[in-house]
């Protein structure tokens, strides 16, 4: 029984001790992927081979907690500038109802972050076309996105710059509006915010300084 208890504790922090590396490689190194970060934590820890990586939401949760401790004024200061920006972008493609997604709603975002929207139109060529009229240079490229329990979808997605922001347009029919893929952090939905939310928690910022 002992033995039990002590490896069992054992496991445990060495579990706390993935989410913490792995929480650092995202913060400091820029690792954007939740199952990229865990298996390099795990290399770097010398336990390349456990079955026993944490979940994603415990990854997040320690990196807003690293943020908070780490990053303080600075990291508050890049989050509410690509606030700024998501909703820059979101005025500008209103046609599409954009909704913000990722790391720069969560708050889990740094400076180097892409603002990601997820927007809706009948087909992915009437967003092409919107860049093209206005001379927007853009990349193409494609989203693998789940949905339901065990489907997956890949979606057209348009990446282009803002200024000095990343900005990354993932588009989908007008009927995925009413059904987000699940989030890669909880299985869930994902969380999606349209202007008034993405405005509210800019302002809920501005009121605790």
């Amino acid at each position: 029984m002992g033995r039990r208890s002590a490896n069992h504790q054992r496991d445990q922090r060495m579990r706390l001790s993935l989410i913490r590396e792995a929480a650092r490689l995202m913060a400091e190194d820029g690792v954007r992927d939740y199952y990229a970060a865990k298996r390099k934590a795990a290399e770097r820890l010398g336990a390349s081979d456990t079955r026993n990586l944490p979940g994603n939401q415990e990854i997040q949760e320690a990196l807003l907690e690293y943020h908070t401790v780490f990053g303080g004024e600075e990291h508050e200061a890049a989050l509410r500038h690509l606030r700024r920006r998501a909703l820059e972008a979101m005025d500008f493609f209103a046609d599409f109802r954009p909704r913000l997604v990722g790391p720069v709603l969560a708050g889990t975002a740094d400076a180097e972050s892409p603002v990601q929207l997820h927007v809706f139109a009948d087909t992915p060529e009437t967003v092409l076309m919107f860049l093209m009229d206005r001379r927007i240079p853009f990349e193409s490229d494609e989203r693998r996105l789940r949905f339901g329990r065990d489907g997956w979808s890949i979606q057209p997605m348009f990446r282009f710059l803002a200024g000095d922001t990343e900005v990354e347009l993932t588009v989908f029919s007008e009927a995925g509006l009413r059904e987000p893929p699940r989030s890669e952090v909880h299985g869930g939905a994902m969380e999606r915010a349209g202007v008034a939310e993405v405005t509210a928690l800019l302002e809920a910022v501005v009121g605790e300084e």
